[in-house]
């Protein structure tokens, strides 16, 4: 037979849109007409990953939908690849699914032999259409705008149709007669004694979800319209200046053969018109380009027909394995095989580009544009989607060049930026970067100087890495404010070297997965650093910058900025005066709330060593009363820094904390009820809030690591001990005052020990505490900006699908409050997406008339950052803290990571903070 080496999921190469969106995508023309060898090489620049084979793919304006083998729809931001909405769309695999743009529908078709229809935007689903026969499962469907007939190919050889501007005109349905309540002519046929195998019982509702259920006419179905399976279809011409006037279905099935059939303009019926016949291995994907057919064949062939003349005019041995998908666009051809492969054609039909595309089959491709950018998807049984980009880079830049403003040109180029900066392996503690280092401070300036700021490269002292200055001047038509708004940044990272490949990929080439962007710095700081470069480019573009924006971005961060103060003093002149500062260097207290960060710890980072005259000795020779050894008198000073029940015992350490206030005290009672209410698995929400009240607001002492000399894990008492500690300190401490608080305990302690040893303690670096004003004037512009950058968080809508209901937990957590109990994972998806409608379904929620804006959390943090209070204090000018990032973004860990949404969003926000704070 010949279907007999096809698996049930083949049909997913049945195509995903309107004929004239493919014709659109692919040109008018003929590939002939462009020179496809220009091209760079496709470079896979996202991935999303599923827990089952994606056997289906299509597109919309702004969404990528998948067909999956359990059942489901997945639907996919284009924007952001950020995950939208999972739906339990069929009983069975989704084996087919089909967008109509003009009407913006999308139609799946599946292995439970069911065809539904949902509305592409809110996703709900509108009709779910059937046949009385037993046709299997349905591999391909089609729909004809125009007609407004859904055509469906099926198992049992047929080609079936449904007018849907005849469904009102239908008699009522027996719903008895559907597919899952039917009795099956095999599966419920009697056994032996002449009883049928039991089945569970008829439910009132046979499939998921709402809609109207519509019944396929036994006079609506061509039987035998293949001699094996129908696995694909498309509709082709109909449209103006298209060289086939009249709209006809194109189908190959499993007997080899290509069918042309003629469409009914009353009815959408189908009449067989010719055949295209070319062998007996079945037809498993077809694809057109004007009047050019390619079918990709089961021996790994590709044929290409001519239409208007009947004629095969090439074969094509593209793969050894199955063709099981095909795309064409702007003079190349892709084809998808059984073994993973994808290969790129020319225009004459040449091997372009070959690359291992998945790990198994290639079940499914789609080409799409989107916001000027031309994309290639595939999908396969390796539970994955791939994102390729196949753009001519010059081409592109035309389109986007000719566009009416400059935003899209931002867009495309602020990912191609962040992969380029990220790649610059600026880790600042390592000296054997030093020469990335530079080369990330000359990148940034050149980046800066090109979008028209004046620029500079300030120098540091000793080997420290530079700061980069730039202004960007007024480019308003409006009366030029004399404002100027400071935006402070660094470029540095932290090591990343990977040795226990815990990495998904490499740390310092960037890689876009499920949404999120992986690679050291792309959270810390690289990404905001140029979400705020690309806002201030895009008002410049647009002529709407209402005040000169500065940007002081320095390599040193990571180390305690080094050299910083000493160089913003050596050149105050040149930077001028300025009225507000802004940094974006933190991350939300969830994964779910936006938030506004107005304060910091400061810190005091120490290194304590007690060092012996003796050198390295043995413990079971030397060992004595009599020997004073360097690590139990580190170990014992140590120890006087604190009791047991973690209070500090410097002496007056205390005094100068800020008492709480009973408003404050109110601000961390809502801040811990709006966390604990989006997910009760982090405990009582008192407990929550004394735990933000220590990390936020109190001091605390850290002792980080203990070293020694001599070799590890063996017997040898050790001439030198060495701790390193920090101190966090709180708005009304000083660094100046705790540093040498710290000293005169350690060595009172040290003294009292009556020691031969030396003590030697060295203060490493140390920030200020920073207390920001939540009611000046920037704050209450970055709560706007939020508010309508974000709209509606935590909102939730009722979708058409009942989602699983959640898992109750009634034991509470009795110690949350750390960042790590606060994120809620990799897979998890926030409330706060780039598309709130489609926001996940509750089953038990109704959907609101009115969706409810949540304002920003305002937000201390327990990290430090010596900048800061540096520069409010420099320039006699507020500051504020914008976190771009989630809690799980995992700075200064393996697999940093960023999401998408994310950037983009914070691009947003700055815009608007440097477009309309310097108005008001």
């Amino acid at each position: 037979m010949a279907d007999s080496r096809i698996a049930f999921n083949c049909g997913s190469i049945a195509g995903g849109h309107d004929a004239r969106t493919e014709t659109d995508i692919s040109g008018s023309h003929h590939m002939a007409k462009v020179d496809s060898r220009a091209r760079e090489p496709p470079v896979l620049f996202h991935k999303v990953n599923n827990e089952s084979s994606i056997i289906a793919l299509a597109v919309s304006e702004a969404r990528l939908f998948a067909g999956t083998q359990s059942g489901e729809i997945l639907v996919w931001s284009l924007d952001t690849y950020e995950r939208l909405r999972s739906i339990k769309a069929h009983h069975r695999s989704v084996l087919s699914l089909y967008v109509s743009n003009a009407q913006g529908l999308l139609f799946s078709s599946a292995g439970d032999a069911i065809v539904n229809v949902w509305c592409t935007h809110s996703l709900d689903r509108l009709y779910s259409i059937y046949s009385t026969y037993d046709v299997g499962d349905l591999f391909c469907v089609a729909y004809s705008a125009s007609l407004k007939t859904v055509y469906l190919g099926a198992q049992n050889t047929s080609i079936q149709w449904y007018n849907l501007e005849d469904k009102d005109n239908r008699p009522t349905l027996d719903l008895t007669r559907h597919p899952i309540i039917r009795n099956h002519a095999f599966f419920d046929s009697k056994g032996p004694g002449g009883t049928p195998t039991p089945r569970l019982a008829p439910t009132s509702e046979p499939c998921f979800g709402d809609g109207q259920y519509l019944e396929i006419d036994k006079e609506d179905i061509v039987q035998y319209a293949h001699n094996g399976y129908t696995y694909c279809m498309l509709l082709a011409g109909g449209s103006e200046g298209h060289a086939l006037e009249d709209e006809i279905l194109i189908s190959g099935g499993g007997d080899g053969t290509i069918k042309i059939w003629s469409l009914k303009k009353a009815s959408g019926a189908i009449s067989h018109l010719k055949t295209l016949e070319s062998g007996d291995d079945s037809v498993l994907a077809l694809v057109l380009d004007d009047t050019l057919l390619y079918s990709g064949r089961l021996n790994g062939d590709v044929n290409v027909w001519d239409l208007e003349t009947d004629q095969l005019v090439r074969r094509i041995e593209a793969h050894t394995a199955d063709v099981l998908t095909l795309c064409v666009c702007h003079g190349s051809l892709f084809s998808g095989s059984a073994d993973g492969v994808v290969k790129q054609f020319t225009s004459r039909y040449e091997c372009m580009h070959e690359w291992q595309a998945h790990d198994h089959l290639v079940l499914a491709s789609i080409m799409t544009v989107h916001r000027g950018k031309r994309i290639f998807v595939t999908g396969g049984n390796d539970d994955c989607i791939a994102i390729w980009d196949v753009g001519d880079n010059r081409n592109e830049a035309q389109t986007l060049t000719a566009m009416d403003n400059g935003e899209e040109i931002i867009r495309h180029e602020l990912l191609n930026s962040l992969s380029q900066l990220v790649a610059l392996r600026t880790v600042s503690s390592k000296p054997e970067y030093a020469q990335d280092c530079r080369r990330g401070a000359s990148w940034l300036k050149n980046l800066l100087k090109e979008f028209g700021a004046d620029t500079e490269m300030f120098s540091t002292a000793g080997n420290s890495n530079p700061v980069v200055f730039a202004r960007f001047k007024v480019s308003s038509t409006r009366p030029k404010p004399a404002k100027t708004i400071l935006f402070y940044g660094h470029y540095d990272v932290v090591p990343a070297e990977d040795k226990q490949q815990l990495w998904v990929s490499d740390p310092f080439m960037m890689h876009g997965m499920n949404g999120y962007l992986y690679g050291r710095g792309v959270s810390d700081n690289k990404g905001p650093v140029l979400a705020a470069i690309y806002a201030v480019a895009e008002l410049v573009t647009e002529k709407r910058l209402n005040s000169d924006v500065v940007f002081l971005i320095e390599g040193e961060e990571e180390c305690g900025s080094r050299g910083f103060e000493e160089t913003v003093r050596r050149n105050k002149d040149k930077i001028g005066v300025i009225d507000w500062i802004l940094l974006a260097n933190s991350y939300w207290l969830d994964d779910d709330i936006p938030c506004l960060t107005y304060g910091l710890r400061g810190v005091v980072h120490a290194t304590v060593e007690v060092t012996s005259h003796r050198t390295n000795l043995h413990s079971g020779v030397d060992g004595s009363l009599r020997i004073n050894e360097a690590m139990k008198d580190l170990i014992s000073i140590l120890a006087s820094l604190s009791d047991s029940n973690g209070m500090i015992q410097i002496p007056r350490f205390y005094d100068s904390v800020l008492p709480l206030t009973r408003e404050e005290d109110r601000s961390y009672t809502a801040i811990s009820k709006a966390l604990v209410s989006r997910d009760p698995d982090r405990g009582d929400a008192r407990h929550l809030a004394e735990q933000l009240k220590g990390r936020w607001r109190e001091p605390s002492m850290t002792i980080h690591r203990i070293t020694s000399s001599g070799p590890t894990g063996s017997s040898v008492i050790p001439h030198t001990a060495t701790a390193t500690l920090s101190v966090r300190l709180v708005p009304r401490q000083t660094t100046s005052t705790i540093q040498a608080a710290l000293k005169e305990t350690l060595q009172a302690a040290f003294a009292k020990l009556c020691t031969t040893n030396e003590l030697i303690i060295s203060i490493d670096h140390t920030a200020e505490p920073w207390l920001g004003v939540k009611t000046n004037k920037i704050f209450q512009v970055l709560e706007e900006a939020v508010v309508d950058v974000w709209g509606p968080v935590g909102h939730q809508r009722r979708g058409s699908v009942p989602a699983a209901k959640p898992k109750s937990n009634t034991t509470a957590k009795t110690t949350p409050g750390t960042s790590a109990s606060l994120t809620n994972g990799s897979d998890h998806h926030s409330q706060a997406t780039a598309d709130s409608p489609t926001s996940p379904a509750s089953p038990n929620e109704p959907q609101s008339p009115i969706k409810q804006s949540w304002k920003p959390l305002f937000i201390r943090e327990g990290g430090s950052i010596p900048a800061i209070r540096f520069l409010e204090q420099e320039f006699e000018a507020p500051a504020a803290h914008l976190p771009c990032g989630q809690a799980s973004d995992k700075a200064h860990l393996d697999n940093e990571r960023l999401r998408l949404s994310n950037l983009y969003k914070s691009k947003e926000i700055f815009k608007r903070v440097f477009c309309d704070l310097p108005l008001r």
